[in-house]
């Protein structure tokens, strides 16, 4: 603790770190031997809200990475990110182009120490200015409004979508009811049968009770 007042004394007044930088080490050093992962610093900030390490935003990798094996995700100046589960080996991220290489075991850098930077992309950005003019919801879902521009960038085919008036439910509604009362209707006569058996098990219950209450209680 001697050494820890010395060197902020030391870094207070003559601003010299170097003995403060020898009493106080870095969370990296811990951390020296885990294989690394090194990833985009556009990809940072999103990893430490918790997003998954996606190929397209990795640089570099060390050799041997095995599956479930635990590795530090580092940026481009050596600062660890987190800590991480390997879910790609070594062979199969230098075969792939896309896909989940490691997911999220432990955040180590604080929340927005990089920039935001997700979001910005051509298809986000065209997401936002449909939103915007009214061609897509509030949430982001297709209205008959939407052009098949936007169907051909994510990869669906265009749904069926019906206006929903109050007219239109109110038919719709009295259909269902016609068809009710028609099937009730034409199904009398097919379950006559039925409903005389019914009765006659209700009349049988209903003389069992009657002799249960007759019946004198037992001492």
């Amino acid at each position: 603790m001697h050494d820890l007042v010395d060197a902020m004394y030391q870094f207070d007044h003559h601003k010299d770190e170097s003995l403060l930088r020898l009493v106080v080490k870095p969370l990296e050093a811990l951390l020296v031997g885990h294989k690394r992962i090194i990833i985009k610093d556009t990809a940072v900030n999103a990893v430490c809200y918790g997003a998954k390490i996606m190929l397209p935003g990795v640089l570099r990798y060390d050799d041997d990475i095995e599956m479930n094996e635990e590795i530090v995700i580092v940026t481009t100046k050596g600062e660890a990110v987190c800590l991480a589960i390997a879910l790609m080996t070594t062979s199969t991220i230098m075969c792939c182009d896309h896909g989940v290489v490691a997911k999220i075991k432990r955040v180590v850098m604080e929340r927005d120490t990089y920039p935001r930077k997700w979001g910005l992309g051509p298809v986000a950005s065209f997401k936002k200015k449909l939103i915007k003019d009214g061609m897509l919801d509030k949430k982001g879902q297709p209205n008959d409004q939407t052009p098949k521009e936007w169907y051909e960038k994510i990869g669906k085919l265009p749904m069926k979508i019906q206006p929903q008036d109050e007219d239109m439910n109110k038919s719709k509604a009295q259909e269902i009811k016609q068809d009710f009362l028609h099937q009730a209707d034409g199904g009398d006569d097919d379950d006559g049968d039925g409903q005389e058996a019914v009765s006659d098990v209700k009349e049988k219950k209903k003389k069992k009770k009657k002799k249960h209450q007759t019946e004198p209680m037992d001492d």
